[in-house]
């Protein structure tokens, strides 16, 4: 017989299973591994800080994002640099303008030159501007500049070729092609020097290199209006069909075995190839060229700016071919 249960007492049952939970609640105890550090944990104040660092080190020329983040357009941010852009005549999309901005000489002429060259002027708040372009300095105005269309390297060389082997030009084609270059401002005054000599084209690898920014844009002054730039998808591979077309290749580097006024395949199809200015040719491309051409330089100096190089040169073929 039971004992009589006291007034008012509950008779509690047991919690939890009766069994074993075969292990499925081991995970729960081995935690979740190290503290992510502060610059890594995408809400913490010292991640925002890190990514706005990294924002303020990239060049005036910004690249505009969708609201997915996908990069699709380049941007010229701040006055002088979208006025410098204009006078260059760089091909526009938009101007974005802030709503209440202070008007000023620059500003006036940016407007003008937008209305006369059909360029829609598009009202922006601040905020909305400093999303644009990642937070550049843009003092209330942002050029919205197309992708560049790049031409395949080849098959322009191909071309150039036969237009002077039909006498449709009247000298041997002169290509640039640039090996390992990075720096914008460095294409954009190789652009220029190859407007300046009577240059055909720019070759510029798809991976590892500079392309037409809006950077290189306004370095050109606008000179990649007029020099194709075209693209290779294997340099290496390019060069040595340009070869066989019949185009000689020369490398400029500083321990050439030919010096630049003893250049005598200046008249024939030509293509320069320059490298970094830190590292100078690759070797497989320096073993793809006919010669390695060095630039008499004093020697207290180290080596010379890519585009400074390839300025020299080409006004070195400009003048042998001028003379023959």
């Amino acid at each position: 017989m039971s004992a009589p249960r006291r007034p008012g007492a509950i008779r509690k049952k047991k919690k939890g299973p009766l069994v074993g939970t075969g292990g499925h609640g081991r995970k729960a105890l081995e935690g979740k591994g190290p503290t992510p550090r502060a610059e890594d944990r995408l809400y913490h104040k010292a991640h925002k800080q890190k990514k706005a660092a990294e924002r303020r080190q990239q060049p005036t020329g910004a690249r505009a994002r969708n609201p997915r983040g996908k990069v699709h357009e380049d941007l010229v941010t701040g006055r002088n640099s979208v006025l410098e852009a204009l006078r260059a005549e760089i091909p526009a999309k938009a101007l974005y303008a802030a709503a209440r901005l202070d008007v000023d000489d620059r500003v006036r002429e940016i407007l003008q030159t937008c209305a006369e060259r059909g360029i829609p002027v598009l009202e922006a708040s601040k905020a909305e501007l400093d999303r644009l372009t990642l937070d550049a300095v843009h003092q209330g105005v942002a050029l919205q500049v197309p992708p560049y269309e790049y031409r395949d390297a080849v098959e322009t060389g191909r071309t150039l070729l036969a237009q002077w082997q039909k006498r449709h030009v009247r000298r041997p084609p002169l290509l640039v092609a640039l090996d390992g270059i990075t720096d914008p401002r460095n294409l954009g005054a190789i652009i220029r020097s190859v407007s300046a000599f009577s240059g055909s084209a720019v070759v510029v690898p798809e991976r590892r290199s500079v392309g037409v920014t809006a950077t290189a844009w306004k370095t050109s002054a606008g000179a990649a209006a007029r020099v194709p730039v075209t693209r290779a998808a294997n340099l290496n591979r390019a060069l040595e069909e340009l070869k066989a077309m019949g185009y000689f290749v020369v490398g400029l580097d500083g321990d050439g075995d030919v010096d630049l006024p003893g250049l005598e395949l200046a008249t024939e199809p030509l293509v320069v190839v320059v490298g970094s200015e830190g590292k100078g040719l690759s070797r497989l491309v320096a073993e793809n060229c006919d010669q390695i051409v060095s630039i008499p330089i004093d020697s207290a100096m180290e080596s010379l700016n890519a585009s400074m190089a390839v300025g020299i040169a080409l006004y070195e073929v400009s003048r042998r071919r001028a003379g023959s």
